[in-house]
Protein backbone atom coordinates (compact mmCIF):
# COMPACT_ATOMS: atom_id res chain seq x y z
CA UNK A 1 0.00 0.00 0.00
CA UNK A 2 1.04 3.70 -0.40
CA UNK A 3 0.20 5.88 2.41
CA UNK A 4 -0.18 9.64 2.33
CA UNK A 5 0.50 11.87 5.37
CA UNK A 6 -0.26 15.12 6.17
CA UNK A 7 0.16 16.62 9.75
CA UNK A 8 4.05 14.77 9.97
CA UNK A 9 6.05 17.25 12.01
CA UNK A 10 3.30 17.21 15.42
CA UNK A 11 3.59 15.01 18.01
CA UNK A 12 1.76 12.43 16.59
CA UNK A 13 2.30 12.60 13.17
CA UNK A 14 6.10 12.01 13.72
CA UNK A 15 5.42 8.67 15.75
CA UNK A 16 2.78 7.65 12.75
CA UNK A 17 5.53 8.12 10.25
CA UNK A 18 7.95 5.88 12.78
CA UNK A 19 5.29 3.22 12.64
CA UNK A 20 4.55 3.01 9.05
CA UNK A 21 8.09 2.97 8.00
CA UNK A 22 8.31 -0.05 10.34
CA UNK A 23 5.04 -1.81 8.82
CA UNK A 24 5.71 -4.14 5.99
CA UNK A 25 2.27 -3.47 4.81
CA UNK A 26 2.98 -0.08 3.89
CA UNK A 27 5.78 -0.48 0.88
CA UNK A 28 5.24 3.70 0.52
CA UNK A 29 4.63 6.33 2.24
CA UNK A 30 4.45 10.06 1.22
CA UNK A 31 4.79 13.01 3.48
CA UNK A 32 3.39 16.74 2.81
CA UNK A 33 4.35 19.01 5.49
CA UNK A 34 6.00 22.86 5.53
CA UNK A 35 8.72 21.22 7.19
CA UNK A 36 11.37 18.41 6.84
CA UNK A 37 10.01 16.28 9.86
CA UNK A 38 13.52 14.91 9.55
CA UNK A 39 13.17 11.23 9.53
CA UNK A 40 14.89 9.03 6.25
CA UNK A 41 13.99 5.79 4.93
CA UNK A 42 14.24 4.09 1.74
CA UNK A 43 10.32 4.02 1.74
CA UNK A 44 9.40 7.40 2.80
CA UNK A 45 9.58 10.66 0.25
CA UNK A 46 9.27 14.01 2.04
CA UNK A 47 7.44 16.63 0.29
CA UNK A 48 7.93 20.20 1.63
CA UNK A 49 4.71 22.02 0.69
CA UNK A 50 2.88 25.56 1.08
CA UNK A 51 -0.78 24.07 1.51
CA UNK A 52 -2.08 27.52 0.39
CA UNK A 53 -0.85 26.73 -3.28
CA UNK A 54 -2.49 23.60 -4.28
CA UNK A 55 -1.61 23.99 -7.78
CA UNK A 56 2.31 23.20 -6.97
CA UNK A 57 1.76 19.95 -5.11
CA UNK A 58 -2.32 18.23 -6.07
CA UNK A 59 -0.84 15.95 -8.75
CA UNK A 60 1.31 14.33 -6.31
CA UNK A 61 -1.62 13.20 -4.33
CA UNK A 62 -2.07 9.75 -4.96
CA UNK A 63 -1.61 6.33 -2.91
CA UNK A 64 -4.10 3.86 -1.07
CA UNK A 65 -4.90 5.59 1.82
CA UNK A 66 -4.56 9.64 3.34
CA UNK A 67 -3.79 9.82 7.23
CA UNK A 68 -4.31 13.19 8.78
CA UNK A 69 -2.70 14.02 11.99
CA UNK A 70 -2.55 17.86 10.91
CA UNK A 71 -3.65 20.04 14.37
CA UNK A 72 -2.55 23.57 15.89
CA UNK A 73 -3.43 25.05 18.93
CA UNK A 74 -5.05 28.87 19.21
CA UNK A 75 -1.09 30.14 20.76
CA UNK A 76 0.71 28.37 18.20
CA UNK A 77 -1.40 29.87 15.39
CA UNK A 78 -1.51 33.21 16.93
CA UNK A 79 -5.30 33.96 16.66
CA UNK A 80 -8.36 31.52 16.42
CA UNK A 81 -9.05 32.52 12.98
CA UNK A 82 -5.48 31.50 11.87
CA UNK A 83 -6.23 27.92 13.97
CA UNK A 84 -8.97 28.20 11.55
CA UNK A 85 -7.06 27.80 8.57
CA UNK A 86 -4.74 25.68 9.23
CA UNK A 87 -6.83 22.78 11.04
CA UNK A 88 -9.92 23.45 8.78
CA UNK A 89 -8.46 25.04 5.47
CA UNK A 90 -5.66 22.77 5.13
CA UNK A 91 -6.90 20.08 6.17
CA UNK A 92 -10.36 19.72 4.60
CA UNK A 93 -8.39 21.58 1.36
CA UNK A 94 -6.17 18.37 1.27
CA UNK A 95 -8.69 15.92 1.35
CA UNK A 96 -10.68 16.88 -1.11
CA UNK A 97 -7.87 17.01 -3.39
CA UNK A 98 -6.91 13.69 -2.37
CA UNK A 99 -10.30 12.38 -2.71
CA UNK A 100 -10.53 13.92 -6.42
CA UNK A 101 -7.36 12.05 -7.42
CA UNK A 102 -8.92 8.74 -6.42
CA UNK A 103 -7.48 7.95 -2.90
CA UNK A 104 -10.66 5.05 -1.35
CA UNK A 105 -9.31 5.58 2.11
CA UNK A 106 -8.84 8.07 4.57
CA UNK A 107 -8.16 7.93 8.82
CA UNK A 108 -8.27 11.09 10.69
CA UNK A 109 -7.48 11.94 14.18
CA UNK A 110 -10.31 14.21 15.81
CA UNK A 111 -11.23 14.84 19.18
CA UNK A 112 -13.00 13.63 21.75
CA UNK A 113 -16.40 15.68 22.32
CA UNK A 114 -15.75 17.02 18.66
CA UNK A 115 -19.75 18.88 17.53
CA UNK A 116 -20.27 21.68 15.22
CA UNK A 117 -22.67 22.64 17.46
CA UNK A 118 -20.58 22.98 20.48
CA UNK A 119 -19.95 26.25 22.38
CA UNK A 120 -16.24 25.79 22.90
CA UNK A 121 -14.42 26.68 19.64
CA UNK A 122 -12.09 23.79 19.78
CA UNK A 123 -14.55 21.18 19.69
CA UNK A 124 -16.72 23.08 17.21
CA UNK A 125 -14.17 23.06 14.92
CA UNK A 126 -13.68 19.57 15.42
CA UNK A 127 -17.08 18.46 14.56
CA UNK A 128 -16.86 20.72 11.58
CA UNK A 129 -13.71 19.23 9.88
CA UNK A 130 -15.11 15.58 10.61
CA UNK A 131 -18.76 16.94 9.09
CA UNK A 132 -17.47 18.43 6.04
CA UNK A 133 -14.68 15.48 5.58
CA UNK A 134 -17.38 12.61 5.47
CA UNK A 135 -19.40 14.34 3.09
CA UNK A 136 -16.33 13.95 0.43
CA UNK A 137 -17.31 10.58 0.37
CA UNK A 138 -14.50 8.62 0.94
CA UNK A 139 -14.95 4.87 0.24
CA UNK A 140 -13.93 4.11 4.59
CA UNK A 141 -13.34 7.18 6.09
CA UNK A 142 -12.26 6.23 9.90
CA UNK A 143 -12.11 8.93 12.71
CA UNK A 144 -9.87 8.86 15.65
CA UNK A 145 -11.65 10.54 18.97
CA UNK A 146 -8.54 10.30 21.65
CA UNK A 147 -8.82 12.09 24.91
CA UNK A 148 -6.11 14.05 26.27
CA UNK A 149 -2.51 13.03 24.76
CA UNK A 150 0.46 12.02 26.25
CA UNK A 151 3.35 13.30 24.65
CA UNK A 152 7.05 12.03 24.72
CA UNK A 153 7.99 15.40 25.52
CA UNK A 154 5.24 17.61 27.05
CA UNK A 155 6.59 20.96 27.62
CA UNK A 156 3.19 22.66 28.03
CA UNK A 157 2.82 23.02 31.89
CA UNK A 158 -1.05 23.12 31.70
CA UNK A 159 -0.66 19.55 29.08
CA UNK A 160 1.35 17.98 31.91
CA UNK A 161 -1.42 19.24 34.39
CA UNK A 162 -4.54 17.99 32.86
CA UNK A 163 -2.93 14.86 32.12
CA UNK A 164 -1.44 13.92 35.64
CA UNK A 165 -4.72 15.44 36.79
CA UNK A 166 -7.14 12.81 34.71
CA UNK A 167 -4.81 10.04 35.64
CA UNK A 168 -5.59 10.61 39.48
CA UNK A 169 -9.26 10.52 38.62
CA UNK A 170 -8.61 6.80 36.68
CA UNK A 171 -6.72 5.94 39.92
CA UNK A 172 -9.92 6.65 41.82
CA UNK A 173 -11.88 4.49 38.94
CA UNK A 174 -13.58 7.48 37.70
CA UNK A 175 -13.24 9.40 33.81
CA UNK A 176 -12.09 6.25 32.70
CA UNK A 177 -13.07 7.20 29.04
CA UNK A 178 -11.50 10.14 29.22
CA UNK A 179 -7.94 8.36 30.57
CA UNK A 180 -5.26 10.02 28.27
CA UNK A 181 -4.01 7.89 25.48
CA UNK A 182 -0.10 7.77 24.18
CA UNK A 183 0.85 9.34 20.70
CA UNK A 184 2.35 6.13 20.16
CA UNK A 185 -0.95 4.63 21.10
CA UNK A 186 -2.50 6.86 18.60
CA UNK A 187 -0.52 6.18 15.58
CA UNK A 188 -0.31 2.27 16.22
CA UNK A 189 -4.29 2.55 15.89
CA UNK A 190 -4.11 4.54 12.84
CA UNK A 191 -1.93 2.42 11.47
CA UNK A 192 -3.75 -0.64 11.79
CA UNK A 193 -7.11 0.50 10.64
CA UNK A 194 -5.89 2.73 7.63
CA UNK A 195 -4.62 -1.17 6.38
CA UNK A 196 -8.11 -2.63 6.72
CA UNK A 197 -10.28 -2.66 3.98
CA UNK A 198 -13.17 -0.74 5.43
CA UNK A 199 -15.97 0.87 3.75
CA UNK A 200 -18.26 3.78 5.02
CA UNK A 201 -17.84 5.99 8.34
CA UNK A 202 -16.72 4.53 11.86
CA UNK A 203 -15.36 6.52 15.01
CA UNK A 204 -13.18 5.10 17.31
CA UNK A 205 -12.66 6.55 20.90
CA UNK A 206 -10.26 6.24 23.93
CA UNK A 207 -10.55 2.43 24.75
CA UNK A 208 -10.95 0.94 21.28
CA UNK A 209 -8.14 2.86 20.56
CA UNK A 210 -5.88 1.01 22.86
CA UNK A 211 -7.65 -2.56 22.22
CA UNK A 212 -6.86 -1.80 17.92
CA UNK A 213 -2.93 -0.10 18.78
CA UNK A 214 -2.35 -3.53 20.49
Amino acid sequence: MKAIVIGATGAVGMELLDVLIRDPRYEQVLAFARRDPGMKAEKLRFYRVDFDRPEEWQEMVRGDVLFSALGTSKKQAGSKEAQYHIDYDYQVGFARIARENGVPRMVLVSSVGANSSSRWFYLRLKGQIEEDIASLRFDGLTILQPPSLIRKHAKRRMEVLSVKFIQLLNLAGLARSMAPVSTETVASCMAETGAESFCGIRRITGQEIRRISR
